[in-house]
């Protein structure tokens, strides 16, 4: 089965891995600022379960549906299980989110809520350059930064459209690909205030490895970031201008054991993260945590990962 949230004929598919869990739910919301679910899918242990797959299907939803995950299961960090039936969990192959971190008066953590994406988009005939690279000349640019300047005439400036306007100063430099810093999606609004507080800028701290940065679109309709990024990546190759992605695959925000449960932490700890024999965080990225690549399941999705953004 395909994971994530899969489109289908009167409704959506979803699959989630989880070896330990004992309950799988999946929580819609009608809005962005939803608290509270509008309605909550239970998995059946039995007719829903396959193995360490997790899949059920939904009828009468589609694009633009928002939704998390939640689980049930153990919660026993010695043996590195973190498993927390109230958080809400953001689904590790999710396309898109939508929305901020939510206020919280009862303890729960609220992350943007992922979205079931229509990935069907007119290429019209887009194809890679495939460049040699001895004859490449990069520019690395931060996605805001570098069309949020007063000087920069952007009329849509820190987005993915915002880029297209600056092709032809790119042309005019003799660029012929520009390397994006991270924008696969990262918090910008933390869990955690305080007067001390900044927000996140470089992207550096991925959540959601499938989904282009919901900060970086105009259109504040959920899930219009995937539409966009594929819109700018069309307009650069259009200009013979390649593309590459920074992609953070060796940590993630949920950070160490102090940090908080939003996605893998809460579906897998022990097979998603590196850990100790007292189930500690190794690590070894210096960020809290250390993704473990060397588990089939983690190496499965980095390949899937690498995968959609290249398609």
């Amino acid at each position: 089965l395909p994971f994530g949230a899969v489109l289908h004929d009167g409704g959506v598919q979803f699959s989630i891995f989880s070896r330990s869990a004992t309950g799988m739910r999946v929580l819609l919301y009608d809005r962005v600022e939803d608290p509270q679910p509008a309605d909550v899918i239970h998995f059946h242990p039995e007719l829903d379960r396959w193995g360490d797959i997790w899949s059920v299907f939904i009828p009468g939803i589609g694009p633009g549906q928002l939704y998390h995950i939640q689980c049930d299961g153990p919660f026993d960090p010695e043996k590195g299980q973190r498993f927390d039936s109230r958080a809400r969990l953001i689904d590790p192959y999710a396309h898109a989110l939508a929305g901020r971190f939510l206020p919280s008066d009862d303890g729960v953590i609220r992350p943007p809520k992922c979205v079931v994406v229509d990935q069907n988009f007119d290429w019209q005939g887009d194809r890679h350059l495939r460049r040699d690279l001895s004859e490449t000349v990069i520019y690395e640019l931060h996605v805001k930064g570098f069309t949020w300047s007063r000087t920069s005439g952007v009329g849509r400036p820190g987005t993915y459209l915002g880029i297209i306007e600056k092709i032809p100063y790119l042309q005019s430099l003799g660029v012929t690909a520009v390397e994006l810093m991270p924008v696969h999606e990262y918090p910008t609004n933390h869990w955690f205030g305080g007067p001390e507080h900044r927000p996140n800028y470089w992207g550096y701290d991925p959540m959601a490895f499938f989904a282009p940065h919901r900060g970086y679109a105009w259109d504040p309709e959920p899930g219009a970031q995937v539409r966009e990024f594929k819109e700018m990546v069309r307009a650069l190759h259009q200009a013979g201008i390649e593309v590459i992605l920074d992609v953070v695959f060796n940590h993630t925000a949920e950070g160490n054991e102090f940090g908080p449960t939003l996605s893998f932490k809460g579906l897998e700890n022990r097979v998603y993260y590196m850990l100790d024999h007292a189930g500690h965080y190794r690590n070894y990225s210096g960020c809290g945590n250390t993704v473990n690549g060397n588990h089939p399941i983690v190496r499965e999705m980095i390949f899937h990962c690498l995968r959609q953004w290249v398609l």
